[in-house]
């Protein structure tokens, strides 16, 4: 079992913001809304957390037909102490009443008030010792979060839970902070014999007595609370097949309850033909399927949009990008969850855009491009906002569950990473994360991921992380751009801010050059201040220039202009990047040898002779210093800033 201090749930939503995709956005949204109260008690709470809950042996008893919603429930509960206790407390809704506790076969004394229920055990327990109490109870669940339903689906009733973020507390008792992940959980759940049930884990055995039947399940993973789901209906299975197939990793199924209406009109089997190939593609890029000993699979339920319960998402449809931002939760979000509601994005923002791989990988590259720019078109519709979320925003759902910032900029923040950090490093680094031993089937934190990514990628990630995440806004580019001798372009690059929290936006940008004939060429170039002038080959004369075609940046309002003047010889040599503080480059038409560069402080004294192209200023002292550039068609002046 991991621990951590209050850490958040979500509830994942597709994200694709293309015009036939609003009107399942919106349902998205609205699920949300459903699932959560306005305002969150974010309030750990004190009497929980002298305890560590180490496994879970649920037994439900359910009934679709029934059109009150009703459960009557054996909770058996081993917990460990971390101080000594003479009492435990689990929260649970008070309007499920109990009519006993155990410990060793013994009645015990209990209470249950403001949605707790505490238990008076026998005599005190000492830190680090362990007990086991087993609860009976039932009652009507509370339907003010919706985290338990009955409903229809084609006249036939279906019941099916939805616990995000602390709803589970209203059909069983649990710890409910979301800071305790249960190491091993057994859920058996009575229904009808008509009847067809759902739960997490492995299914390990159907047992009918009289007009009901048992399903046992088993889930040998972490999990906290408010993944726990069950769902029962009249549902017919479908069978799928995932995994790359290899020796160390082999195959594991995929199993779909589905709807006998959307069964039979091989519409959703249809849809679910992407699942193992989409489950393949994350295991490529990431590792094996978190859960691969157990299942995969969804079960179709009430509302729209889905829910990433732990190897089996609840699914209101089958498109393919939900199929894929909930798959994805399996790696984050499910095996590694984040650590409090302000890194939120490590869940969203990087499951929206392992669904915007699949744009990529599936689709191609055009495909891709078009997925950024709707991102980008809806993150900068405003701005300001922070994608790390401050304090005041955390009672407010609508907030935390932005989809303009917590998962569009969050998942274009996640690219822009890869952009910078290059393919091999980014991905290795998500692999690392992963795996790492003390964060794997447990909790993390933004500073757990940047630590990966920055012992992968070599260098400080912090200026990044304070630009996009922490802070506000966007940039907005102007790009100039001149022919610049033979086989050279000039570019001139300024930056503006949508908010004053950003000084300025470091980041590589690429430009594309077109030329007669529509040739093209692509150059990249680190622009890390403002004014920056840089000198690159290309192989044409240029006709045209675009900035950022493959929409790797998020910015807005950008201007490029392409200048026609016609430069003399002395237009053409330019020392770069200015200012500088170690390195220092003069750039030369590629038809004029360099024969030295005599480099003079602002006292007209002579402090370096170079006789390269790249010439090492570290030693310099900071200020003004004067360039002597001789070359085989004349000598040169030029001035240069020593940062």
């Amino acid at each position: 079992m991991k621990k951590i201090t209050p850490i958040l749930f979500s509830l994942y939503c597709l994200l694709s913001f293309s015009q036939t995709n609003q009107e399942d956005f919106s349902r998205m949204v609205e699920a949300e809304m459903k699932s959560a109260a306005t305002t969150m008690n974010l309030q750990v709470n004190p009497n929980t957390q002298n305890y560590d809950i180490t496994y879970h042996e649920l037994r439900f008893t359910v009934d679709p037909n029934n059109t009150t919603p009703y459960i009557s429930g054996v909770v058996k509960t081993t917990f460990t102490a971390l101080s000594n206790m003479s009492t435990v407390t689990f929260d649970m809704a008070t309007a499920l009443v109990v009519s006993s506790v155990t410990m060793n076969s013994a009645n015990l004394t209990f209470s249950q008030a403001n949605y707790e229920l505490v238990i008076n055990l026998p005599t005190t327990l000492s830190a680090g010792n362990s007990a086991t109490v087993i609860i009976t109870y039932a009652g009507s669940p509370p339907q003010t979060q919706g985290a338990f339903t009955r409903s229809t689906h084609n006249g036939t009733p279906v019941i099916f839970t939805l616990s995000e973020p602390y709803g589970a507390r209203d059909w069983w008792p649990c710890k409910q902070d979301l800071n305790d992940k249960v190491n091993m959980v057994d859920i058996y759940v009575t229904a009808p014999s008509a009847y067809v049930s759902v739960a997490n884990g492995f299914e390990q055995s159907v047992t009918t007595v009289g007009s009901n039947k048992t399903t046992y399940f088993k889930h040998s993973y972490p999990i906290p609370a408010y993944l726990v789901a069950i769902a029962v209906t009249n549902y017919q299975i479908y069978n799928q097949q995932g995994g790359l197939g290899t020796p160390i990793s082999p195959y594991f199924p995929i199993i779909n309850y589905l709807y006998p209406e959307s069964y039979s009109s091989a519409t959703a089997a249809t849809q679910l033909g992407t699942t193992p190939i989409i489950i393949n593609l994350y295991e490529s890029i990431l590792e094996p399927y978190p859960f691969r000993n157990e299942k995969y699979g969804h079960a179709q339920f009430g509302w729209g949009g889905g829910m990433e319960h732990t190897t089996v998402s609840f699914m209101g449809s089958f498109g393919r990008d939900l199929i894929a931002h909930e798959m994805a939760h399996q790696w984050f979000g499910d095996k590694i969850t984040c650590g409090t509601w302000k890194d939120i994005w490590l869940n969203e923002g990087l499951t929206e855009y392992m669904a915007g791989l699949v744009y990529e990988n599936l689709d191609g590259a055009a495909a891709f491009v078009s997925w950024k720019a709707d991102k980008i078109t809806n993150i900068t519709s405003q701005t300001a906002g922070y994608v790390y979320l401050q304090d005041s925003d955390l009672t407010n759902v609508n907030r935390i569950f932005s989809s303009r910032l917590t998962y569009n900029k969050g998942s274009m923040i996640t690219h822009m990473l890869r952009w910078k950090m290059g393919d091999t490093a980014f991905f290795q680094a998500l692999r690392n994360y992963l795996a790492d031993p003390s964060l794997a089937y447990g909790y993390a934190v933004t500073t757990n991921l940047k630590s990966h990514l920055e012992n992968v990628y070599g260098s400080s990630l912090t200026e990044f992380f304070n630009d996009w995440l922490y802070n506000q806004g966007y940039p907005s580019y102007n790009i100039v751009a001149q022919n610049w001798g033979a086989g050279q372009a000039k570019i001139t690059v300024n930056q503006t801010q949508s908010d004053a929290s950003v000084s300025f936006f470091e980041m590589p940008l690429q430009i594309r050059f077109t030329g007669a004939g529509g040739v093209i060429h692509d150059v990249v170039i680190d622009n890390t201040s403002n004014g920056q002038q840089f000198v690159v080959s290309v192989p044409f004369t240029v006709t045209g220039v675009e900035f950022d075609p493959n929409k790797h940046i998020i910015s807005k309002n950008n201007t490029v202009t392409l200048g026609n003047d016609i430069f003399e010889l002395e237009s053409t040599i330019s020392l770069y990047p200015i200012p500088s503080n170690t390195q220092l480059h003069v750039q030369l038409p590629t038809n004029i040898e360099l024969v030295q560069v005599e480099i003079y402080n602002s006292l007209g004294q002579l402090v370096a002779i170079h006789t390269n192209e790249d010439m090492d200023i570290s030693n310099l002292n900071s200020g003004v210093h004067f360039a002597k550039i001789v070359t085989s068609q004349g000598t040169f002046h030029k001035n240069f800033i020593k940062k």
